[in-house]
């Protein structure tokens, strides 16, 4: 089976590659468990000195790597930049810290000593998308590695260069046989590869329906997993919001890379006393958008990754229009090469609506108009999803108050939601379970070990 790296920007394919058959996936999961033993018994030190070097190999390849996102997925050149660089910032902060969260956790009982220890599972799965390809690996890989384990990458079909590339890096940084391994293979190998009883864990990002199957296979043969899924996150304008940087950051936070991103805002919560403005600031905002060549340093929204992926948002949007929301620009996609959709809001969108019941993964923005505080907690609160949420004051206590009362896994204040290495991330409701990032991240593919130490055999009688 051949697969096969396309570009969104001109919807030509680029490279293809062969999968790994069956014999070719056995000896990597061998490999992948050969390679845990050893790492297992690593320190801390050694681990942190592959990280380094890792980020090290990140930087050196930049240009490179930056330029291969572009063409495989068609983020912009100076989105995939800073993606890289986001890679080897949670490299350096695994190395740096991650020893102190993985620390013994001392629990004063009668014992002589008694502490919860924190040791390796062995071969993580990692099922990982394709709209962030290198930054959504190493958010897995540097701290599950880091922890002791070892780690094997079913990436998305459609950036099969960037998975061997960091199979590459990994190997250039000094990674031991076994420690990184991709696989090559189609979502239908997925099931199968859980079952094998030397892979110890999984986690995925990816859509709802993945989560389901991925999460299912886990647990029938009882393996911790992560799931990190969907997410239609409220960005909740108040009375009290500055509405011209409430508007620019929500633009940015929709468009961000291209319009795919899971944590990006989806629905533009705002109450009456300021909708208007707001929504003219927004539109003005939207509209000072690039659409170009993603290599074009000048461009600021690129095509979405996929035909099927603008003619499934393109539906979105015209189910919504039809059940009533008014379109104030955009809902349709650009007449040039590649798989462009021209920036979309939809404004007096009601919570039933299409676009705002689903995910939309693209550039298309929905507002929904609520009277008030309450009414927009609800309204917020009102979907499957639970990834993030952001909320816009000038009281920033009136902002943490709402903050306690929103189902998401993070809410940030005054700021659009984003990852990053210190804090934890991920969802509840359909938007999954599980965290990754930061302390709690790291624990989520250890066994946290009991300990009970008495005194002397001697001392008991």
């Amino acid at each position: 089976m051949a697969i096969a790296a396309v570009d969104p920007s001109t919807g030509e394919t680029i490279a293809t590659y062969e999968a790994h058959d069956g014999d070719a996936v056995e000896q990597r999961l061998a490999r992948a468990w050969e390679g845990f033993l050893g790492w297992r018994g690593t320190t801390f030190d050694e681990r942190g000195d592959l990280l380094r070097a890792a980020a090290g190999e990140l930087e050196s390849r930049r240009s490179d790597l930056a330029e291969l996102m572009v063409r495989e997925m068609g983020k912009t050149i100076t989105a995939a930049e800073a993606e890289v660089d986001k890679c080897v910032k949670v490299c350096h902060y695994e190395a740096d810290h991650g020893e102190a969260n993985l620390a013994h956790d001392v629990i004063e009982t009668e014992a002589a000593r008694s502490y919860v220890r924190f040791d390796p599972l062995g071969p993580l799965l990692a099922v990982m998308p394709w709209n962030f390809p290198l930054w959504q690996v190493f958010r897995a890989l540097a701290p599950a590695t880091m922890a002791g384990n070892t780690v094997l990458l079913k990436h998305a079909s459609n950036v099969p260069g960037t998975a061997l590339v960091i199979e590459e890096i990994m190997r250039a940084a000094g990674a031991p046989e076994g420690v990184f391994t991709t696989l090559l293979v189609g979502s239908d190998a997925v099931e199968g590869i859980i079952a094998d009883p030397r892979v110890r864990s999984v986690t995925i990002t990816g859509s709802v329906g993945a989560g389901r199957k991925v999460g299912a296979a886990a647990g029938e043969h009882l393996k911790p997993s992560v799931l990190e899924l969907g997410g239609s996150d409220p960005f909740i304008v108040l009375d009290d919001a500055d509405v011209v940087t409430a508007a620019r950051v929500a633009r940015d936070s929709r468009l961000l890379n291209n319009g795919q991103s899971c944590i990006s805002a989806k629905r533009f919560v705002v109450v009456d006393a300021v909708a208007d403005d707001f929504v003219e600031a927004f539109v003005a905002a939207v509209g000072e958008s690039v659409i170009g060549d993603p290599m074009d340093r000048d461009t600021t929204l690129g095509p979405l990754a996929r035909e099927d992926l603008r003619d499934d948002l393109h539906g979105q949007v015209r189910a919504t229009v039809d059940s009533g929301a008014e379109l104030l620009t955009g809902g349709e996609a650009i007449d040039r090469p590649g798989f462009y959709y021209a920036p979309t809001v939809l404004d007096r969108v009601d919570p039933g609506m299409t676009a705002a019941r689903e995910e939309t993964f693209g550039p298309a923005a929905t507002v929904l108009r609520v009277p008030d505080e309450d009414h927009a907690i609800t309204v917020a609160n009102d979907t499957d999803f639970g990834l993030g949420a952001s909320i816009w004051t000038e009281d920033l206590e009136r902002g943490e108050r709402i903050a306690a009362r929103i189902e998401a896994g993070c809410v940030f204040v005054n700021e659009l939601v984003k990852s990053d290495p210190r804090v934890p991330f991920g969802g509840v409701k359909d938007a999954g379970y599980g965290r990754e990032l930061g302390a709690y991240g790291i624990k989520s593919f250890v066994n946290a070990k009991t300990v009970w130490v008495e005194g002397r055999a001697a001392d008991r009688d």
